[in-house]
């Protein structure tokens, strides 16, 4: 999966589940700090916002914490690409 693949899949927050938020979270950032409890933290490559704590909400993922992916996501290709010198 690729920063494009991942929000196309994280286009409408509202239509999200939980089970695919939590797969593309875990694939672009590890696994969860946190686990075994209601939350599942995970660790940023940066120290602040945004950063990724997702609960489950019955079987779909809350729409804020979709855009909390999502912007942590678009920082992280943001990082690569300053890292491998891509324009912006």
């Amino acid at each position: 999966m690729n920063f494009k693949e991942a929000h196309a899949e994280l286009t409408n927050p509202r239509d999200v589940t939980f089970a695919n938020l939590l797969k593309i979270a875990t694939h672009f950032f590890g696994s969860p700090r946190v686990n075994g409890t209601s939350h599942h933290v995970f660790k940023v490559p940066w120290a602040g916002k945004p950063w990724i704590n997702l609960q489950k909400d019955g079987k779909m993922a809350k729409p804020y914490q979709v855009k909390q992916v999502i912007e942590a996501l678009e920082k992280l290709e943001q990082q690569q690409e300053d890292k491998n010198g891509k324009p912006k």
